[in-house]
Protein backbone atom coordinates (compact mmCIF):
# COMPACT_ATOMS: atom_id res chain seq x y z
CA UNK A 1 0.00 0.00 0.00
CA UNK A 2 2.93 2.37 0.52
CA UNK A 3 3.99 4.94 -2.05
CA UNK A 4 7.67 5.75 -1.62
CA UNK A 5 7.19 9.52 -1.32
CA UNK A 6 7.37 10.76 2.24
CA UNK A 7 5.26 13.81 3.08
CA UNK A 8 6.16 13.99 6.74
CA UNK A 9 7.16 17.37 8.05
CA UNK A 10 8.97 18.13 11.29
CA UNK A 11 7.84 21.32 12.97
CA UNK A 12 9.34 23.11 15.93
CA UNK A 13 7.10 24.26 18.76
CA UNK A 14 7.14 28.02 19.18
CA UNK A 15 8.48 29.58 22.34
CA UNK A 16 6.16 30.21 25.25
CA UNK A 17 6.12 33.94 24.48
CA UNK A 18 5.84 33.63 20.69
CA UNK A 19 4.26 36.54 18.86
CA UNK A 20 1.27 36.54 16.55
CA UNK A 21 3.11 35.85 13.28
CA UNK A 22 5.13 32.99 14.75
CA UNK A 23 1.98 31.42 16.22
CA UNK A 24 -0.03 31.77 13.00
CA UNK A 25 2.76 30.21 10.95
CA UNK A 26 3.18 27.44 13.53
CA UNK A 27 -0.56 26.65 13.41
CA UNK A 28 -0.43 26.47 9.61
CA UNK A 29 2.69 24.28 9.61
CA UNK A 30 1.19 21.97 12.21
CA UNK A 31 -1.96 21.56 10.12
CA UNK A 32 0.14 20.93 7.01
CA UNK A 33 2.12 18.27 8.90
CA UNK A 34 -1.07 16.62 10.14
CA UNK A 35 -2.47 16.63 6.60
CA UNK A 36 0.76 15.22 5.13
CA UNK A 37 0.74 12.41 7.69
CA UNK A 38 -2.89 11.52 6.97
CA UNK A 39 -2.48 11.40 3.17
CA UNK A 40 1.12 10.18 2.94
CA UNK A 41 2.34 6.68 2.12
CA UNK A 42 -0.75 5.56 0.22
CA UNK A 43 -1.09 3.86 -3.14
CA UNK A 44 -3.38 5.03 -5.94
CA UNK A 45 -6.28 2.79 -4.87
CA UNK A 46 -6.28 4.26 -1.36
CA UNK A 47 -5.91 7.86 -2.57
CA UNK A 48 -8.73 7.46 -5.10
CA UNK A 49 -11.14 5.61 -2.81
CA UNK A 50 -14.31 7.54 -2.01
CA UNK A 51 -16.14 7.21 1.26
CA UNK A 52 -19.90 7.20 0.59
CA UNK A 53 -22.13 9.03 0.77
CA UNK A 54 -19.39 11.55 -0.08
CA UNK A 55 -17.49 11.35 -3.37
CA UNK A 56 -14.51 13.03 -1.69
CA UNK A 57 -11.16 11.21 -1.89
CA UNK A 58 -7.81 11.76 -0.22
CA UNK A 59 -6.30 12.34 -3.66
CA UNK A 60 -8.93 14.99 -4.31
CA UNK A 61 -8.06 16.63 -1.00
CA UNK A 62 -4.35 16.67 -1.91
CA UNK A 63 -5.06 18.35 -5.24
CA UNK A 64 -7.62 20.73 -3.73
CA UNK A 65 -5.20 21.92 -1.04
CA UNK A 66 -2.48 22.39 -3.67
CA UNK A 67 -4.89 24.71 -5.48
CA UNK A 68 -5.79 26.49 -2.24
CA UNK A 69 -2.09 27.09 -1.48
CA UNK A 70 -1.40 28.40 -5.00
CA UNK A 71 -4.58 30.49 -5.08
CA UNK A 72 -3.96 32.24 -1.77
CA UNK A 73 -0.44 33.11 -2.84
CA UNK A 74 -1.26 34.18 -6.40
CA UNK A 75 -4.58 35.91 -5.98
CA UNK A 76 -4.15 37.32 -2.48
CA UNK A 77 -0.43 37.87 -1.81
CA UNK A 78 1.35 38.51 -5.12
CA UNK A 79 -1.56 39.42 -7.38
CA UNK A 80 -0.04 37.31 -10.14
CA UNK A 81 -2.02 34.80 -12.21
CA UNK A 82 -2.06 31.14 -11.25
CA UNK A 83 0.63 28.96 -12.81
CA UNK A 84 0.45 25.37 -14.06
CA UNK A 85 -1.61 23.27 -13.93
CA UNK A 86 -4.26 25.76 -12.88
CA UNK A 87 -3.64 28.26 -15.69
CA UNK A 88 -4.81 25.82 -18.38
CA UNK A 89 -8.50 26.21 -17.50
CA UNK A 90 -11.07 28.76 -16.50
CA UNK A 91 -10.51 29.96 -12.92
CA UNK A 92 -14.04 29.02 -11.87
CA UNK A 93 -13.58 25.49 -13.22
CA UNK A 94 -10.32 24.91 -11.29
CA UNK A 95 -12.18 24.18 -8.07
CA UNK A 96 -14.32 21.38 -9.54
CA UNK A 97 -11.58 20.19 -11.92
CA UNK A 98 -9.11 19.58 -9.09
CA UNK A 99 -11.50 17.24 -7.31
CA UNK A 100 -12.49 15.42 -10.53
CA UNK A 101 -9.07 15.11 -12.12
CA UNK A 102 -7.23 13.79 -9.06
CA UNK A 103 -8.45 10.30 -9.96
CA UNK A 104 -6.25 10.50 -13.09
CA UNK A 105 -3.11 11.41 -11.13
CA UNK A 106 -0.62 9.01 -9.59
CA UNK A 107 0.30 9.35 -5.92
CA UNK A 108 3.69 10.74 -6.95
CA UNK A 109 2.05 13.41 -9.15
CA UNK A 110 -0.39 14.41 -6.41
CA UNK A 111 2.29 14.55 -3.72
CA UNK A 112 4.65 16.58 -5.95
CA UNK A 113 1.87 19.02 -6.84
CA UNK A 114 1.01 19.62 -3.17
CA UNK A 115 4.64 19.80 -2.02
CA UNK A 116 5.47 22.30 -4.76
CA UNK A 117 2.49 24.47 -3.83
CA UNK A 118 3.47 24.38 -0.14
CA UNK A 119 7.08 25.33 -0.95
CA UNK A 120 5.94 28.27 -3.11
CA UNK A 121 3.50 29.34 -0.44
CA UNK A 122 6.08 29.22 2.36
CA UNK A 123 8.52 31.32 0.35
CA UNK A 124 5.90 33.86 -0.67
CA UNK A 125 4.47 34.26 2.83
CA UNK A 126 7.99 34.64 4.29
CA UNK A 127 8.83 37.36 1.76
CA UNK A 128 5.52 39.19 2.32
CA UNK A 129 5.91 39.09 6.10
CA UNK A 130 9.49 40.36 5.82
CA UNK A 131 8.33 43.12 3.47
CA UNK A 132 5.63 44.75 5.56
CA UNK A 133 3.98 42.13 7.74
CA UNK A 134 0.43 40.91 7.93
CA UNK A 135 -1.18 44.34 8.32
CA UNK A 136 -0.44 45.32 4.73
CA UNK A 137 -3.28 45.12 2.22
CA UNK A 138 -3.55 41.99 0.15
CA UNK A 139 -3.46 41.95 -3.63
CA UNK A 140 -7.11 40.85 -3.64
CA UNK A 141 -9.71 43.58 -4.10
CA UNK A 142 -13.33 43.15 -3.07
CA UNK A 143 -16.14 44.51 -5.26
CA UNK A 144 -16.32 47.43 -2.79
CA UNK A 145 -12.75 48.37 -3.74
CA UNK A 146 -11.35 47.37 -0.35
CA UNK A 147 -8.49 44.93 0.11
CA UNK A 148 -8.40 42.72 3.21
CA UNK A 149 -5.03 42.59 4.93
CA UNK A 150 -2.68 39.63 4.52
CA UNK A 151 -3.54 38.34 7.98
CA UNK A 152 -7.06 37.56 6.76
CA UNK A 153 -5.75 35.30 4.00
CA UNK A 154 -3.17 33.56 6.19
CA UNK A 155 -5.95 32.72 8.63
CA UNK A 156 -8.18 31.62 5.72
CA UNK A 157 -5.42 29.28 4.52
CA UNK A 158 -5.11 27.72 7.96
CA UNK A 159 -8.91 27.40 8.22
CA UNK A 160 -8.96 25.47 4.96
CA UNK A 161 -6.44 22.99 6.38
CA UNK A 162 -8.29 22.75 9.70
CA UNK A 163 -11.46 21.71 7.88
CA UNK A 164 -9.81 19.23 5.55
CA UNK A 165 -7.49 17.64 8.12
CA UNK A 166 -10.66 16.42 9.80
CA UNK A 167 -11.86 14.89 6.55
CA UNK A 168 -8.46 13.29 5.93
CA UNK A 169 -8.39 11.92 9.48
CA UNK A 170 -11.69 10.10 9.05
CA UNK A 171 -10.90 8.81 5.56
CA UNK A 172 -7.44 7.54 6.55
CA UNK A 173 -8.87 5.70 9.54
CA UNK A 174 -11.37 4.00 7.20
CA UNK A 175 -8.56 2.98 4.83
CA UNK A 176 -6.02 1.44 7.19
CA UNK A 177 -6.88 2.36 10.77
CA UNK A 178 -4.30 5.16 11.15
CA UNK A 179 -5.41 7.42 14.00
CA UNK A 180 -3.81 10.19 16.02
CA UNK A 181 -3.52 13.92 16.25
CA UNK A 182 0.10 14.62 15.35
CA UNK A 183 2.52 12.70 13.19
CA UNK A 184 5.25 10.80 15.01
CA UNK A 185 8.40 12.88 15.38
CA UNK A 186 11.60 11.39 13.98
Amino acid sequence: MTEDINLSTTIDEPGLSAGEVEMLLFALERSRAQFAWKVGGLDAAALHRSHPPSVMTLGGLVKHLALVEDSKVSLCVTGEPLGPPWDARDADDNWAWGWRSAADDSPAELYRLWQGAVERSRATWAAAIADGGLDQPSAYTLPSGQSPNLRRFLVDLHDEYARHVGHADLMREAIDGLVGEDPPQP
